[in-house]
């Protein structure tokens, strides 16, 4: 839920209703997230965490055509929002380094990681700072390495999760498998706690996964419509509106694989090449027009499975329904 929807007010309220607030790092410079946990701190007492990408090699000789071909094609749709596809940097623009600095100087209670496994070095000094390490995988070979490169807690997304996927190799499509599935062939693997997401928007799906041997239970879309998160007006509006009734899981807009509402774009560029964050920062402009001009065909609409269940209420009462 990177990209501004994880704000530490939602980050404060999910944690003081009882939950484990995950405060996103994506997308954020060094010092916009050390704000923002500062924040955190500020509005609660409770343990929270935050969520980083790690970083992973593209290969631009093997790539640069396809990437260059897929800007010159949005060219017209950035043209016709007023803008221009944004400036491609095939280095780290995520400021992975910064980042896991911070992390083990503020040492928040809880630091995860999505789309890899950090080094072990980098997981030693979290630990050695008192961060308790999760790992986002999405198959049993993910969950092996994560586990191997010593992760203290696995989250298992399955594919009914909203936004991108967290596999770790983003030119890969993601196995088939859903969060209750993922956690059948991972629990006989490991005596890790397990964590499960994908599409759990009910107290229903909450007591599913429970039962089925999962620790604890990861939720995005189910709180996007609370008033504490940082999704947008258009965006709100999409994910209410009855016309927009099919998910898809595409690279359309970012170069991974994403599960998303199926709009006019999702559609024309479903070819889009398997290059993140490349494609993301080629569409970011358009993406932010869209928003801004209330044009839900090319904004891109994250949505896990359930997003119909999805409730306009403050966030603790959404988290306290959920565990209840």
């Amino acid at each position: 839920m990177a990209g501004g929807v994880t704000t530490p007010l939602l980050v404060a309220a999910v944690s003081d209703a009882g939950g484990l607030g995950m405060l996103a790092a994506g997308y954020r410079t060094p010092e916009r997230l050390a704000a923002d946990l500062v924040h955190v701190r500020d509005l609660t007492t409770r343990p929270f965490g935050v969520n980083l990408f790690v970083p992973q090699r593209l290969d631009r000789a093997a790539l640069g055509d396809e990437v260059e071909a897929f800007a010159r094609r949005i060219a017209p749709e950035a043209a016709d929002l007023g803008v221009r596809p944004g400036t491609v940097s095939w280095h780290d623009t995520d400021h992975w380094e910064a980042k896991v600095q911070l992390v083990e100087t503020l040492a928040p209670p809880v630091v995860s990681c999505t789309f890899g496994v950090p080094d072990a070095g980098v997981v030693d000094r979290w630990r050695r700072v008192g961060c308790e390490v999760h790992v986002t995988v999405t198959s049993s070979v993910e969950a092996r390495a994560a586990a191997e490169g010593g992760a203290d807690v696995l989250v298992l997304q399955g594919q009914e999760a909203g936004g991108h996927r967290g596999t770790h190799d983003p030119g890969v499509d993601p196995e088939p498998v859903d969060h209750l599935g993922l956690l059948e062939l991972v629990r006989p693997e490991t005596d890790l706690p397990l964590v499960v997401a994908g599409g759990i928007t009910t107290a229903g799906d909450v007591r599913r996964a429970l039962s089925a041997g999962a620790a604890a239970v990861q939720v995005g879309t189910a709180l996007l419509l609370a008033p504490e998160s940082g999704a947008g007006r258009t965006y709100r509006a999409a994910l209410r509106d009855p016309r927009l009734g099919e998910r898809v899981l595409t690279r359309a807009f970012s170069g991974r694989v994403a599960g998303a509402l199926a709009t006019g774009w999702t559609r024309r560029y479903a070819d889009a090449p398997a290059a993140f964050p490349v494609v993301d920062q080629l569409t970011r402009p358009l993406r932010r027009a869209a928003a801004e001009a209330g044009d839900t065909h090319r904004l891109h609409l994250w949505a896990g499975s359930g997003w119909r269940a999805a409730q306009e209420r403050p966030a603790g009462e959404i988290v306290r329904e959920l565990a209840g």
